[in-house]
């Protein structure tokens, strides 16, 4: 999905502050499913700093994104049920779906299969992820600047920038051929996420 429509999208969803509070829920939550791969991702000894800041990193921005609907609608989106997420069944499985194709990739094309499998795994999933974060969340923020929101996401977006950075200096050391790996890495995703938010876009249409 280019930023354009991408945008359209997001203009139709702040317009309405239920649809907008479900859309934050959405974010949340998958920042929050995000956080809880990483941390079962983590070797139980041999964890690295970057690791442990990104999973840290990536459940704060859950609990802010959580603790902005307070600004859209009070005592909205109390949880993670279906019925307070936007197209849920997608919103639920973009990530899974991510992972478990980041797997089969690496494992056909490199061969790659336990430990190595789930660290190669998790570099171009947290970097494609990063990539489309970058895309995302700055289109968010120039639609809530637009409408004078109290809400906002500059925080997030600095700290993505952040992620970003990291994951392409470990991908680096992870392969020499490191960008051809990211690149395929970032076609599968986008694949996922058009397709999550056609569902979306549908949604907000009805």
């Amino acid at each position: 999905m280019e930023q354009q429509q991408l945008k359209t999208v997001i203009d139709k969803i702040t317009a309405s502050p239920v649809t907008h509070a479900k859309w934050l829920n959405s974010l949340s939550m998958m920042e929050n499913t995000g956080a809880r791969k990483i941390s079962r991702y983590e070797h139980p000894v041999h964890t690295d700093i970057i690791v442990l800041k990104h999973a840290a990193e990536e459940a704060r921005h859950a609990y802010y994104l959580k603790k902005l609907i307070a600004r859209v609608t009070p005592n909205a989106c109390p949880d993670y049920s279906f019925q307070y997420l936007l197209a849920p069944v997608e919103s639920h499985h973009y990530l899974h779906r991510l992972d478990t194709q980041a797997c089969r990739y690496l494992k056909t094309t490199m061969g790659l299969t336990g430990r190595e499998m789930k660290h190669g795994a998790y570099l171009l999933v947290t970097y494609a992820i990063e990539v489309r974060a970058d895309m995302l969340y700055e289109t968010y923020q120039e639609v809530l600047t637009a409408i004078k929101s109290r809400v906002n996401v500059k925080s997030i977006i600095k700290e993505e920038e952040g992620h970003l950075a990291e994951m392409t200096r470990m991908l680096q050391a992870f392969h020499p051929q490191w960008e051809s790996l990211a690149n395929d890495a970032v076609q599968i995703e986008s694949a996922l996420f058009t397709a999550w938010m056609k569902a979306v876009e549908q949604e907000v249409s009805d």
